[in-house]
């Protein structure tokens, strides 16, 4: 590149920064390089250089930039004009303010031996740059990781992990405990001398991958023939909801089969629609109680938060199936029978409405215990009955108090179809009694699928409880703001919360500062013999500072959960 390119992509480079202290001297700057220009043809006579560390020298002193860059010939007066026309446009200024000459830079040395040359500057500005992060770089030499992740991860056991070095850090998993954690740059080299190469410990992670899956799936064959499987594998017969599903569950099955049996008896269309109805309720109820069944178990690698969602799939397929198997077929079924003009007179017999009644005795059991059940939860949650089955509600228990519900309407609209039908001789009563169960089916079909994808696609926790959370953390004395606030369900009975948090540092350096000893602190200061350790003193503190602050946001949270102990998942984020 030749020195006339060297010396316009230089301006073109001081055009583009700023230096607000120092316009002045940034300007003095571009109006030496431009009068370079004018004067020359473009062609350059001094090393470009100097005009790149007049813009370093702004930035370090406090002295005038044009120290360094070379005067305009003197005798030559179109430079001279050049020189005050270009400083006139720039600073708009009177001409009187820009007409003076610049000193020569042998003479300025020579009057301020303490001026920086270019070699100071040079030196300060890689020191400069030496001692800032890249943040766009990749870095690990920091990394830590547990004892834990040491052995898993890199297949070491407890004595190869001695002789390394450990720190002490505050522990994720119990707030006030600490936790001692290895650099995971160290365990990375002693895995290396353990197996030989990061190859052959890839390999025998995969190889001990293979040997767990397979441990894992001869214990869960082995463990459902042993008590302690069956125990873990009917654990849901033990929870309210799972014994409120088991037993409608069981009841549905009975009537289920009586009611086909009268049907198939007698040809009703309102005791089919009531078989169908029955016949989708055990469906139904059998995946709920594999759904509660689901919810319950721990978390596992694969599912980290746990599987509390089931019910609600589970609740979700079985609105489904009720409104296609129950509404759907008895609609159908009943208007079929009004346009084809079938059935007969003799549908309505002391079968039918045995069945009916027995029906109706082992629903209204059923919907008891749910009804129990539900109110019991509506109480634990403080609120009325019909809002917690609307907004807040297990779904499997209320899906079987709904189901038993629709089941007793059901079998009265039955039954009053059977006996219009027996005292007026028109089978049309039936019919259109089947088309009303179908309808009564299909509004509570509508109902359970709308409050469980409601759920699945993210509800909120109800406003007074949001904003009573919002209200606990603004008033702590660290926190200064509090934004973004958001709470999810999570499963039936637990939710999640998150929010920005503007915390006051002078605060959170107020509570580390009383932990000090200001004497050993002030000491410490004074002992201070260069810059490299007012470095380290300073990113010692620094690093306390931080930790109080994670401590600050574990007390938050344990606040949090305290007074709500439905809440899971607290994600507080600093601002």
């Amino acid at each position: 590149m030749t020195s006339n390119c060297v010396m316009k992509r230089t301006f073109q480079l001081l055009q583009t920064r700023t230096c607000l202290s120092h316009q002045q001297h940034q300007r003095f700057c571009l109006n030496s390089i431009r009068n370079q220009l004018l004067s020359n043809g473009g062609s350059v006579q001094h090393n470009p250089v100097d005009y790149r560390l007049c813009m370093l020298r702004s930035f370090f002193t406090n002295h005038q930039c044009f120290q360094i860059a070379k005067k305009p010939e003197a005798d030559d007066p179109e430079t001279t004009k050049a020189s005050k026309d270009t400083a006139e446009v720039d600073s708009g200024a009177p001409e009187q303010q820009n007409s003076e000459s610049p000193k020569p830079a042998a003479a300025a040395s020579s009057s301020n031996p303490a001026e920086p040359n270019k070699k100071t500057i040079v030196s300060t500005m890689k020191n400069y740059i030496f001692k800032r992060r890249d943040y766009s770089k990749k870095f690990t030499e920091n990394n830590t990781i547990t004892p834990v992740q040491a052995m898993t991860q890199y297949l070491l056991v407890p004595n190869e992990l001695e002789n390394m070095r450990q720190i002490k850090v505050r522990s994720p998993y119990n707030v006030g405990a600490e936790l001692y954690v290895y650099f995971e740059k160290d365990v990375e080299h002693r895995a290396i001398q353990v197996h030989g190469s990061l190859e052959e410990l890839t390999k025998k992670r995969k190889r001990s991958k293979r040997q767990y899956d397979m441990r894992k799936r001869r214990k869960k064959f082995a463990n459902f023939f042993t008590r302690k499987g069956k125990d873990r594998s009917f654990a849901v017969l033990k929870s309210g909801a799972g014994r409120v599903v088991t037993y409608a569950a069981m009841m549905n099955a009975i009537v289920c089969a009586a009611k086909f049996t009268c049907f198939f008896t007698t040809g009703s269309s309102s005791m089919f629609s009531e078989s169908l109805h029955s016949l989708a309720d055990t469906a139904n109820q059998l995946l709920l109680l594999w759904g509660v069944n689901e919810s319950m178990k721990k978390p596992d690698p694969e599912h980290p938060y746990g599987k509390g969602n089931m019910r609600h799939i589970m609740s979700l397929i079985s609105g489904v199936g009720i409104f296609c198997l129950g509404a759907g077929v008895s609609v159908y079924h009943g208007i079929d029978t009004l346009v084809s003009g079938g059935g007969s007179s003799d549908i309505a017999t002391s079968m039918s409405f045995a069945i009916l009644l027995g029906s109706l005795i082992l629903e209204s059991t059923s919907l008891y215990l749910a009804f129990s059940e539900t109110r019991k939860n509506a109480e634990r949650h403080n609120l009325p009955l019909v809002q917690y089955v609307k907004e807040a509600g297990d779904p499997s228990t209320n899906v079987v108090l709904l189901e038993d519900s629709a089941a007793v309407v059901g079998c009265g609209v039955a039954a009053g179809a059977l006996l219009l039908s027996y005292y007026t001789g028109n089978a049309a009563y039936d019919a259109i009694g089947s088309i009303v169960i179908g309808g009564v089916l299909g509004t509570l079909a509508s109902f359970i699928v709308a409050s469980n994808v409601n759920f699945l696609i993210g509800r909120s926790i109800p406003h007074n409880r949001l904003n009573t959370m919002q209200e606990q953390l603004e008033d702590d004395v660290v926190v200064r703001g509090v934004y973004d606030v958001k709470a999810t369900m999570t499963s039936a009975d637990e939710f999640k919360f998150k929010a920005e948090i503007d915390f006051d540092g002078m605060e959170i350096t107020r509570a580390y500062l009383t932990q000090l000893d200001r004497k050993q602190v002030r000491r410490e200061f004074q002992a201070i013999k260069s810059l490299e350790e007012l470095d380290q003193l300073l990113l010692h503190h620094g690093e306390q500072v931080i930790d109080e602050l994670g401590a600050q946001v574990d007390r938050l949270e344990g606040e949090l959960k305290r007074k709500n102990p439905d809440l899971r998942h607290i994600d507080l984020e600093v601002l």
